[in-house]
């Protein structure tokens, strides 16, 4: 079972998944109109892997005798003035989520429910992952600077990204 307390802090959870997906759909849909197609396609995958999450936690509510509650959600931001602009957000996004997954973790330490904590291990390197990956994507772009031909290599190499982590997924 869980506490109206757990239970309240995995629907605010589910919530920021879900503004999460909104959020980098809204990005793909910036960088798909710019001509960014690699960037597109990286924030369309992440916008899909969101929508997982929430699921995840909307299964596991439910599943634990609670209820899990379908946020309605205010309009992301939809326009970016570059590259630089629209991957530091994807890592301020990404922070809040985790700040938010380690305050969950914490309330299930203090109220000894280590089923829902054993639960919230995958998120926590789900996490993990997210920032490390939107760190060196950030850093890559520092490494580019304002060069039109570097950002367009990026785009290509951002593609192969989400190419290489399809194949590796249809391979799982």
């Amino acid at each position: 079972m869980l506490s109206e307390t757990i239970e309240n802090a995995l629907n605010k959870q589910i919530k920021l998944e879900a503004n999460a997906c909104m959020r980098y759909l809204a990005m793909a849909t910036w960088a798909e109109v710019i001509g960014y197609n690699g960037v597109a396609g990286f924030f369309y995958k992440q916008s899909d892997e969101e929508r997982i999450h929430m699921l995840k936690l909307v299964k596991f509510v439910n599943e634990r005798g609670g209820t899990a509650e379908i946020p309605s959600l205010e309009a992301p931001k939809s326009t970016y003035k570059d590259l630089h602009e629209l991957f530091g957000n994807f890592l301020e996004s990404e922070e809040a989520v985790t700040e938010s997954i380690n305050h969950l973790v914490f309330q299930t330490l203090e109220e000894k429910n280590y089923t829902v904590h054993n639960f919230l291990q995958w998120y926590v390197a789900e996490q993990a992952e997210e920032e490390a990956l939107a760190r060196t994507i950030l850093d890559k772009l520092k490494i580019i600077g304002d060069d039109k031909s570097g950002t367009y290599l990026f785009d290509k190499d951002i593609e192969g990204i989400v190419a290489q982590t399809e194949l590796n997924e249809a391979q799982e």
